[in-house]
């Protein structure tokens, strides 16, 4: 019986490559509480409602430009309220970030549930 894993797909704003992806969650480091490695994270205002197929080995795929090329597992959730008292969730990453095949994506807004049969391969970490 195979696991049934969902992952996210989201545009990776602000940045221009892995690189800069890199570089500006290296400033963003926390400990999970689930585990005591270091790890990152994104905050979004939705909390996914496909958490439990998430937590199962799902990652975010990154979109640069058009293409996805990296992605990180994603190891947990955190909802909680921001400065400007809007409740908002913490996406919780893995801080390794693992390069893929270039896969072509046409832009969207948000994030989006991305089937593991269409994910790119991986290639590297970085």
């Amino acid at each position: 019986m195979s696991k049934n894993i969902v992952n996210l797909i989201k545009l990776c704003v602000g940045t221009q490559n892995v690189s800069d992806l890199y570089n500006l969650q290296k400033n963003r480091v926390i400990h999970h509480e689930k585990s005591d490695l270091p790890a990152t994270f994104l905050i979004t205002r939705m909390r996914p409602k496909r958490e439990n197929e998430i937590l199962n080995g799902g990652s975010i795929f990154w979109v640069f430009k058009g293409l996805i090329l990296a992605r990180q597992k994603i190891i947990g959730f955190k909802d909680f309220i921001s400065e400007d008292n809007i409740k908002r969730c913490k996406i919780i990453l893995d801080r390794k970030i693992i390069l893929t095949e270039i896969h072509q994506k046409k832009p969207f807004q948000g994030w989006r549930y991305f089937k593991n049969q269409d994910a790119p391969k991986d290639r590297e970490m970085f």
